[in-house]
């Protein structure tokens, strides 16, 4: 009669706790070497654990400070004065140019000077509907076509994330107070350390380089 184990000739299952057979750690008893070890709750994660990465910051937000190529504030290059005018001027020319363009050939067509014609009509409603549109690309993308061309970007101090539309628009309000104090916010950029205006300050806004152009 032959069997099929030498060593267990009898097809018994050895006692647990034996030499030479596997062993299962006991309910309650810390784990020692040979069983599945886990990291204690609270516990520093050691060689052979998982560890777990620090997530990435979001989207818009500022780099660290000391991150290559950033001042040690995490903040990016501040845009100077002379490119915001410059991305003002812009604006103003994509806004009102071709109303008063318009405007202009209605004037000289007309028999009748002193009524608008729908030439001039038509370039009012297209600086209104240009003025919002630029107003949602600054809140949405942190720039309008002039800021695009010359390369800077408005966005919230605290994060570094854009403003949205709402608060392009109340910020937009806002320039009231660099008018209203003899124009002197509308210079303010010029020895502020922020190099904000009134209504930046306000607002809690900052405007950047995006390249290293200007």
């Amino acid at each position: 009669m032959s069997f099929g184990d030498p060593n267990n000739p009898y097809g018994q299952q050895p006692p647990q706790g034996q030499p030479g057979y596997p062993q299962q750690a006991p309910q309650g008893v810390p784990p020692q070497y040979g069983y599945p070890q886990q990291p204690p709750q609270g516990a520093v994660p050691q060689y052979g654990y998982p560890q777990q990465q620090t997530p990435p910051p979001p989207y818009g937000a500022y780099p660290p400070p000391g991150m290559p190529g950033m001042p040690g504030t995490g903040m990016p290059p501040l845009a100077h004065w002379g490119l915001r005018v410059g991305a003002s001027l812009l604006d103003g020319l994509i806004i009102a140019g071709p109303m008063y363009a318009l405007g202009f050939i209605d004037l000289a067509t007309s028999d009748n000077p002193d009524e608008p014609g729908v030439l001039f009509l038509i370039g009012v409603l297209y600086a209104i509907g240009m003025s919002f549109f630029q107003l949602y690309k600054e809140g949405t993308t942190g720039q309008s076509m002039g800021k695009k061309i010359v390369g800077i970007s408005l966005h919230r101090e605290a994060d570094g994330r854009t403003l949205g539309f709402g608060m392009a628009f109340v910020r937009k309000l806002a320039h009231a107070l660099d008018s209203f104090s003899c124009y002197v916010g509308w210079l303010w950029p010029l020895w502020d350390a922020k190099k904000q205006t009134f209504a930046d300050k306000v607002c809690s806004t900052v405007v950047i380089k995006v390249n290293s152009n200007g």
